[in-house]
């Protein structure tokens, strides 16, 4: 009888025994998050700052990436800011005619 309380009193404790070494794992996993998303935050500034000073890069992402400079063409006119694609389209069809 001895023997069967200690196996089911181990059966009991060992879930218990268990969830300690997922803390560090919930941790790592928490901060690989974290640095994917500061990762992400970082590049889409990065990208953003260089679609807005840059007209040839704009160019360069119709042509690759024309959703990307959809997102960034909207997010501009929802700023308030109006007659970027315009200007664009004008000077890329300048540039192919001439």
């Amino acid at each position: 009888m001895r023997t069967q309380r200690r196996s089911f009193r181990f059966v009991l404790c060992s879930p218990l025994r268990m969830a300690r070494p997922l803390e560090p794992l919930a941790k790592k996993i928490f901060k690989g998050v974290l640095v994917a998303e500061v990762a992400g935050l970082l590049g889409s500034y990065y990208l953003f700052n260089k679609m807005n000073s840059s007209q040839d890069f704009r160019q360069t992402m119709s042509k690759k990436y024309p959703f990307i400079l959809e997102v960034y063409y909207k997010s501009i006119e929802q700023s308030g800011m109006y007659g970027l694609r315009q200007q664009d389209q004008e000077k890329w069809l300048n540039s192919k005619n001439e």
